[in-house]
């Protein structure tokens, strides 16, 4: 059980807990659980903190709506502070941004929402950008491309074109991550599916 491994004590009841998104990896906010908190937190799969200025317990998105979606909660090595992995409906800031600590990324999350708005384009109308007219034109003419941009990419590999070969692997993850999307799939997919073999 999490809550019997937890150091309570050692932090004076309220433990720190780091707020990641489960996808992208974003650090959104941090916030303070005591033993109740936790235990909402659990039977409710919405994150629910501690508010030190309110002295009750308080579900992030109670008044917004947006709520945070547990996935996993995680303790330190040494059970005084959890990560909690999750997925935000909407904003998680009240400032109205994705993170509390302001718009400080890693680089890898440029996919995450390179890939997010791929997905909002899927039903758009073809005149409004190429990522929707190249989902009208269907799933071959996508796969084709995908199959073009991969042998622009092993070419200019083949001549030790750095600059092209930048551009072309460019081109490449495009347009996989558009081919992924109109087959029901994401990155997600891929990455857990490369995690599993590398066991």
């Amino acid at each position: 059980m999490l809550t019997e491994q937890l150091d309570f004590e050692k932090t004076g009841g309220l433990l720190p807990v780091v707020v990641q998104h489960a996808v992208s990896g974003e650090v959104l906010m941090l916030g303070y659980m005591n033993s109740e908190a936790l235990a909402r937190t659990q039977e409710s799969g919405k994150v629910t903190f501690y508010s030190r200025t309110k002295q009750r317990l308080w579900t992030k998105g109670e008044t917004s709506g947006n709520f945070l979606n547990v996935v996993s909660i995680t303790p330190d090595c040494d059970n005084d502070t959890l990560l909690v992995l999750a997925n935000p409906i909407g904003p998680t800031c009240h400032k109205g941004t994705s993170s509390c600590f302001g718009d400080v990324h890693h680089q890898w999350h440029f996919l995450y929402q390179l890939e997010q708005l791929l997905a909002e384009r899927k039903h758009a109308d073809p005149s409004s950008s190429y990522t929707a007219k190249l989902y009208a034109s269907g799933t071959k003419r996508i796969a084709q491309k995908v199959g073009e941009e991969g042998v622009e990419t092993a070419l200019a590999a083949t001549v030790n074109d750095r600059e092209e070969l930048t551009n072309e692997a460019s081109d490449l993850m495009y347009h996989l991550l558009v081919l992924l999307q109109d087959q029901e799939l994401d990155l997600g997919k891929v990455i857990e599916n490369l995690r599993g073999r590398h066991k």
